[in-house]
């Protein structure tokens, strides 16, 4: 369970991080330069690489930051603006609940060794 909870979040931030790549570069002329002058909007995306990281080394750390930051992302997706829309609340509430399960993965392989 452990390791598929890893390659989901995984997938998961490889598939954000391209879709603010690409999301706005039309906005910017498309092709090549349209997603070099959109980059900066991936940027904050880079984040949720450094989570994965540190939730394969630190599974406990890693747990709690990512699920600081999927509470926060589903605050400001979801209930900060105009809109609410169930699948950006799903998509977000699923990084939640998968730091939440890195939480639990630690403390049960801790309760196994006492």
């Amino acid at each position: 369970m452990r390791i598929i909870a890893q390659i989901l979040l995984l997938l998961i931030t490889i598939i954000v991080f391209i879709f603010a790549l690409l999301s706005g570069s039309e906005g910017y002329g498309g092709g090549f330069m349209g997603i070099v002058k959109n980059s900066p909007n991936a940027l904050p995306w880079l984040l949720l690489f450094g989570l994965n990281y540190l939730v394969w080394k630190k599974e406990l750390l890693g747990g709690i930051i990512l699920t600081i930051f999927g509470l926060f992302i589903t605050w400001l997706f979801n209930f900060s603006g105009p809109n609410f829309w169930w699948t950006t609340f799903a998509f977000t509430s699923f990084i939640t609940l998968l730091g939440v399960l890195f939480i639990y993965f630690h403390l049960n392989d801790r309760r196994k060794k006492i």
